[in-house]
């Protein structure tokens, strides 16, 4: 079984801030990042989000208020959030916590930019989506 990447430095602190909705993050090598749970919630490693293959990731929308339950250790490389919508099979190895914090603002860049492309919000939609129709 392939290990973690070695040239990734190992996590000395991970905090979940409740209130900022933030989980910051500091390594070995000294750098510290602080990624919201929307961040993390919308670039989920899961195949539910990223699909299966190229061009197949699916859009996150309406996560702007996620929240983070609990985080749970996977062995000594990775950890697994469970966030307030349910979702709980994103397994965050260390080698892509380091990569979300080094390229953050690219990304986030990207993800407004796919939204807004969508004609999509952050904002959560209360009761039914535009997508579905309103039963009466």
């Amino acid at each position: 079984m392939a290990g973690p990447d070695k040239n990734t430095p190992s996590p000395t602190e991970i905090k979940l801030h409740q209130k900022s909705r933030v989980l910051e993050i500091a390594f070995a090598d000294g750098r510290h990042f602080k990624l919201p749970y929307e961040f993390l919630r919308v670039y989920s490693p899961s195949a539910e989000v990223r699909g299966h293959g190229p061009g197949q990731e699916v859009l996150q929308i309406g996560k702007q208020n996620i929240e983070i339950t609990r985080i749970e250790p996977v062995g000594t490389y990775a950890v697994q959030p469970v966030f307030s919508d349910g979702h709980d099979t994103g397994i965050y190895s260390w080698d892509y916590i380091y990569s979300l914090g080094m390229n953050q603002d690219e990304m986030w860049r990207h993800y407004l930019r796919r939204m807004e492309e969508a004609g999509a919000s952050r904002e959560p939609m209360p009761g039914a989506s535009a997508q579905r129709p309103k039963s009466k």
